[in-house]
Order: structure tokens, then C-alpha cells, then sequence
């Protein structure tokens, strides 16, 4: 395990270098090819985590995604979601805190796939960033991919679940896509080693706001995803 997860460590160094020269020379696409283009980088890093170190994933629910844009509030437990969700869902952008883009390659790279970040220390600033940031990125096409909880939290446990995923989705009148995953139990947070296995991802129905305040759209939607991790990660 130590000499996969070695392999697979180094291989992505060198990946991640080659797509954020990439990323950097096509600074001038529009968003949407760019971001298909540079996606290519997830592509890599999921096919180099199942040939390297045995990870693999399924999904479950996609028949539920809506055709318009939508705000994905997902369970968040490593970097694995970060990278796949680029190939289960649409197009989609990340909300992110923007000191992500200040890292030499990782960030630039980042930069790229226009990200919506925001400076967390404005407080009710950032809420009013990410609406404007996310109503230019929802006509461009691009779903959003927000992480209630804030941070990174570890199998079987369950952190706070904040409204701005449901504040953004109620200000521009999109649905709210609920997702569930066990990530963390093969891909753990800040762990070098990875462990082989299944990673099983649930989408669960949209979630429409209309009248309804963002409390009750992220009261609902992490009533839906906790049932879920409860049978994905039992304790």
C-alpha cells in the first residue's frame, strides 16, 4: 500500500505540473472550453487513483440531476470528491476560499476553472461574492459546488451545515442537488496512504426553493444526506 500510494503521489505531482502549464496558455479561452480542457487534469488523477492504488467509485441517482444548472451541497471527507465530481456532474465551479489560488501550480491551475472564491473574512461580504460570482457563473452555463459544512470532515462524524449553498440557491432561483459519499474511508483527509476499495457516491432528488428560506432548503437537504451517510459510513 505504501508503494502505490508512493507511485500514485508522484505520478500526480508531475500530472498536476503538465495541465497547470496547460492551464496557464489557455488563459484566453472562453470559461467553458477552458474548463473542459483543464478538467482533463481530474480525468487523469481518477484513472492514475484506480491503476495505482485500486480506488474505484459508483454512483448512484444520477437519473435525478436536473437540465438547468443547480447548487451541489455535498458531504465533504478528502481531495477525491474535489477531483471526481468534475466527472459525475456538469460543468460545474467550486466555492473555495481564494488564498487555494495563491499556490504555485495547484492554484494557477485552479484560477482556470473559474472557481468562485471568496474572502471568508467578510462574513456576510462573502455570502454577497458568492451570489454575484455564482448568478454570472450560472449563465454561463456552470453548475455550483458548495460544501455545507465548510471543511473537511472524517467518516462518521458530522460537522455544522451552513446556509450559503442555499442562500445562493435561493437568490438565483436554481435547485439543490444533495449528494453523499464514503470518500473518506479509502481517501482520508491529509493521508498519504490510500486504501483500495469502492467509493460510493448518492445523488439524491433536486431540491426546488421556491418559497421556501434558505433554512429549510439546508434543513432538508441535510436530512437526505446524513440518512445517507449513516448506511455509507455506519459506525
Amino acid at each position: 500500500m505504501f508503494f502505490r500510494s508512493l507511485a500514485f503521489t508522484s505520478a500526480l505531482v508531475l500530472v498536476t505540473l503538465f495541465y497547470s502549464s496547460v492551464a496557464l496558455a489557455l488563459f484566453a479561452l472562453r470559461p467553458r472550453p477552458r474548463w473542459r480542457v483543464v478538467s482533463g487534469w481530474a480525468r487523469a488523477v481518477i484513472w492514475l487513483s484506480r491503476v495505482l492504488t485500486g480506488i474505484s467509485y459508483q454512483v448512484e441517482g444520477l437519473q435525478h440531476l436536473p437540465k438547468e444548472p443547480a447548487v451541489i451541497l455535498s458531504k465533504h471527507q478528502s481531495a477525491w470528491e474535489t477531483i471526481a465530481f468534475q466527472l459525475i456532474f456538469p460543468p460545474q465551479v467550486q466555492v473555495l476560499k481564494r488564498e487555494l489560488l495563491w499556490i504555485p501550480f495547484f492554484g494557477w491551475g485552479l484560477a482556470q476553472m473559474s472557481p468562485i472564491a471568496i474572502d471568508r473574512s467578510r462574513g456576510s461580504g462573502a455570502l454577497k461574492q458568492m451570489a454575484a460570482q455564482g448568478a454570472k457563473r450560472v449563465a454561463q452555463g456552470f453548475w455550483i459546488l458548495i460544501y455545507p459544512e465548510g471543511t473537511r470532515i472524517g467518516p462518521g462524524k458530522r460537522g455544522k451545515y451552513h446556509v450559503g449553498g442555499a442562500w445562493v440557491a435561493c437568490r438565483l432561483g436554481i435547485p439543490v442537488v444533495p449528494v453523499a459519499h464514503n470518500a473518506g474511508l479509502y481517501w482520508g483527509k491529509n493521508e498519504f496512504l490510500k486504501r483500495p476499495g469502492q467509493i460510493k457516491v448518492r445523488i439524491g432528488e433536486p431540491i426546488y426553493p421556491q418559497g421556501m428560506k434558505p433554512e429549510t432548503v439546508t434543513a432538508k437537504a441535510e436530512e437526505w444526506i446524513e440518512a445517507r451517510m449513516a448506511e455509507l459510513c455506519p459506525a
